[in-house]
């Protein structure tokens, strides 16, 4: 697994409001300025299904992001299986310094891991500054 983090300075239900709801997802859920997230839809409870599509604001790709919980912990812990049937786990800490987000991931196979890393921390990034600043 893949482990990325970051601490947001923000309140624990604020944090879990904008992770979770469709409509704040669309505004922080992409890896570089040049992307976007026009479409989110989430069902949050064990069993559930959610999918957002990430796109190329010049329309030159996009693609689907979508699996199913297989835990919902409220303001603690998310984890899910994506379509692909990897696995990802998201803890949820408050600390003096704000919510901790612990993100783990199992990696594909077709980009090297540094990579995916750095996509999926760019992401957790842009989610920290949307928090902050909204």
């Amino acid at each position: 697994m893949i482990t990325i983090k970051n601490t947001v300075n923000a309140s624990l239900d604020k944090v879990w409001d904008l992770w979770n709801t469709p409509e704040h997802v669309k505004n922080w859920s992409f890896a570089s300025p040049d992307w976007h997230t026009p479409y989110a839809e989430s069902d949050l409870r064990e069993g559930g299904k959610f999918k957002s599509t990430m796109a190329a604001k010049d329309g030159s790709m996009s693609f689907d992001f979508e699996g199913e919980f297989t835990l919902v912990k409220p303001k603690s812990a998310l984890e899910y299986v994506m379509a692909d049937g990897r696995k990802v786990e998201i803890k949820f800490t408050e600390t003096a310094d704000g919510v901790e987000i612990v993100e783990s991931f199992d990696p594909e196979t077709q980009n090297p891991e540094e990579m995916q890393r750095a996509g999926w921390q760019a992401i957790l990034d842009n989610f920290k500054n949307y928090a902050e600043n909204n």
